[in-house]
């Protein structure tokens, strides 16, 4: 078979963060690191981003893999499927903002360290996450990840499709690890400056729970009555869907190296500032 470019595999990945199926459940994650612990400053928040990500994007793709993978042959049954885990994934996201919004903190799974960032709740739950991020996004994007990676591991070298496979994940992460680190340096910033701000913070991230969560139901609901022919079109999706063509093409315009680039700023900011508090932390006794 022709060989198939990485960029080609990076590009896929970069726009299967911001696919019309699952778009609003980025939003939904991000909205996750608002209401996350406030511990250890940018630091903290940082290392909470960047492993919150890569967790996520690990169970992003570790659906698309099986599915392309070992799923193919019945991708039709159960594709027809899928809208109702979106209503379901929808309904519970709804669930977890009405829980926020009362004032309530995020449960956690496991016992939880005295101190540094919960990531005995983040990393399992953000890769669950993950998954079903990707299970929303399966009828959206299988197609091109099958063109591009899948058809490659099956019918070409193990070799290239494992490096497609790679550069796919990082198309993925480098979008979703960008936006994160924009939130995670926004909120800590804001937070150190007005401390008592904290729990609007989580409000508003429950607030934007409700909305996503209800989007991602209605349009579970959507793609149910389009495979039953009952409908063509929509407003409120055509709404969204003019959203996200607009951060589809912003991602494209930006391109990998632009991304990469933002990445890498939004990164040296963070450990820049991280660092300089630690040494300002580590004055005080001096002085006095």
């Amino acid at each position: 078979m022709p060989e198939i470019p990485l960029a080609l595999a990076l590009a896929a990945g970069m726009l299967a963060a911001v696919n019309p199926c699952g778009f609003a459940l980025l939003p939904a994650y991000l909205s996750l690191l608002v209401v996350g612990d406030d511990q250890g400053g940018r630091g903290a928040a940082v290392s909470r981003a960047l492993l919150s990500t890569a967790a996520m994007t690990a169970g992003f793709v570790a659906v698309f893999g099986t599915f392309g993978v070992l799923i193919t042959p019945v991708a039709s049954t159960v594709a027809r499927h899928l809208p109702w885990f979106t209503i379901v994934l929808g309904v519970a996201l709804v669930g977890l903002g009405a829980w926020l919004l009362a004032g309530r903190q995020l449960p956690s799974i496991g016992p939880r360290p005295r101190q540094g960032p919960a990531l005995a709740r983040t990393l399992p739950s953000m890769a669950a996450f993950g998954i079903a991020y990707a299970l929303a996004s399966l009828g959206c994007t299988i197609g091109p990840f099958l063109a591009i990676v899948a058809s490659t591991l099956r019918f070409g070298s193990t070799w290239d499709g494992v490096r497609l496979f790679t550069a796919y994940a990082a198309g993925m992460g480098l979008v979703v690890g960008t936006a994160a680190l924009a939130v995670a340096l926004a909120r800590t910033s804001v937070l150190n400056r007005m401390r008592r701000l904290a729990p609007a913070v989580s409000r508003a991230g429950g607030a934007l729970l409700v909305v996503t969560g209800g989007y991602v139901a209605y349009y579970g609901w959507y793609e149910l009555r389009l495979l039953r022919g009952e409908i063509r079109t929509n407003a409120v999706v055509d709404g969204a869907g003019r959203l996200q063509r607009w951060l589809a093409s912003g991602v494209e315009a930006l391109g990998a190296p632009g991304l990469a680039a933002v990445f890498a700023v939004l990164l040296a900011v963070g450990l820049g500032a991280a660092i300089a508090g630690r040494r300002a932390r580590s004055r005080v006794p001096a002085d006095r």
